[in-house]
């Protein structure tokens, strides 16, 4: 569990000593840990998986809930606070109230969904009941029209036939321009409701910030990428991209510039990662993931090498601000037989590695060792 305590308290400008424990930086402000247990270790993994995972919601902000959840993992490494029980009942409290919002989110969300389709529904409902209703009358007069086949009457027959006829006529001409209408009807509430359902799952699909892909998307397209591997041998590479020193930048300038920064990242990766196959997909605060489809790990550090010198050489200017920073980029390329988790892994430390070695560059993961039954 090192490795990524390492990786989360540097977040918060702490680093590790020789001996496990962790210090501040030596810069004015900084905090000193002596110690972190595994049960706070534990309630800082759970604050921070749960940060990825973040969903907009009315009332929670991602920015204002990430921030709080932030500030729940400093009071956890900070050392004036010995005793948890505190933080934890705040936590309790936190998630409580957290967790009946996004209960009613979602209650809201399936009742838009529910709403959209019965519409369409009731309307087709109506559309096939008028048609019933015509088609019993119809019959109706058909059995009238044999009655009068079987009689003796020429003129009952006559005025029959004429009336059927007539009758007949006019409901198909009716039939006809009301089905054109119907289906012109139907036509448009399925553009409408394919257009709302869309919207949806884009949403549910995509970072409200910056319009990438979210963590629920990369997870799903890792796994068909894995099975397509599996199928076919092609060949599969994941990028990991986070920005150094990121914090910095929401201090120095405010969380304002910071979420301008993150727009501004992915603007850079989609026109670098451009290929209709590639993913772009936001997976954390300040950290991005690239699927690269038909790439060997080396084509991949080509296209990262492309992105840090277009990075490093660009400066984002939001309002008086110039904004420069650097990214620390980890890759792997995905291994016949190899579990989805042990790719991401891979990946990420190779990413660790990156920014424990002095940031500003790229490294590849070492090929996994797997076993074939």
């Amino acid at each position: 569990m090192k490795k990524w305590m390492e990786k989360l308290i540097e977040q918060f400008d702490f680093e590790w000593d020789k001996n496990g424990a962790a210090e501040g930086t030596g810069e004015p402000g900084t905090k000193k840990v002596t110690s972190l247990g595994e049960d706070r270790a534990t309630m800082l993994f759970i604050l921070d998986t749960y940060n990825k995972h973040l969903m907009e919601i009315e009332g929670h902000p991602v920015r204002k809930t990430r921030d709080m959840l932030d500030e729940f993992a400093k009071e956890l490494i900070s050392p004036r606070d010995k005793n948890s029980e505190r933080v934890l009942f705040r936590l309790r409290q936190f998630f409580s109230a957290y967790r009946i919002d996004e209960t009613t989110y979602f209650q809201k969300t399936f009742e838009d969904f529910r709403t959209i389709i019965w519409d369409f529904v009731d309307q087709l409902a109506e559309d096939v009941g008028q048609e019933e209703k015509e088609d019993s009358e119809m019959k109706q007069s058909l059995d009238e029209l044999k009655e009068a086949v079987e009689s003796n009457s020429i003129d009952d027959l006559k005025n029959r036939s004429r009336k059927f006829i007539d009758s007949y006529i006019e409901k198909q001409f009716k039939k006809d321009k009301r089905r054109q209408t119907r289906m012109k009807s139907i036509r448009k509430n399925l553009t409408k409701v394919k257009k709302q359902l869309g919207e949806a799952s884009s949403a549910a699909r995509t970072d409200h910030l910056t319009n990438a892909y979210n963590r629920k998307t990369f997870d799903e397209y890792c796994e068909q990428f894995a099975k397509l591997l599996q199928a076919s041998g092609q060949q599969c590479s994941l990028i990991l991209v986070d920005i150094d020193h990121f914090k910095k930048i929401n201090d120095t300038y405010g969380h304002p510039v910071g979420d301008f920064v993150l727009k501004e990242l992915v603007g850079t990766l989609k026109g670098v990662f451009s290929r209709d196959g590639d993913l772009v997909a936001r997976i954390g605060g300040e950290e991005f993931a690239i699927i690269l489809p038909d790439y060997t790990s080396e084509q991949a550090m080509k296209k990262a090498e492309e992105l840090m010198a277009k990075i490093r050489a660009e400066v984002y200017v939001q309002e008086d601000n110039q904004i420069r920073f650097t990214v620390s980029i980890g890759i792997a390329q995905l291994t016949k037989h190899e579990e989805v988790l042990s790719w991401v892994k891979r990946a990420d430390l190779a990413l660790y590695n990156s920014k424990n070695t002095g940031r500003n560059r790229a490294t590849i993961a070492p090929a996994a060792l797997t076993r074939v039954a």
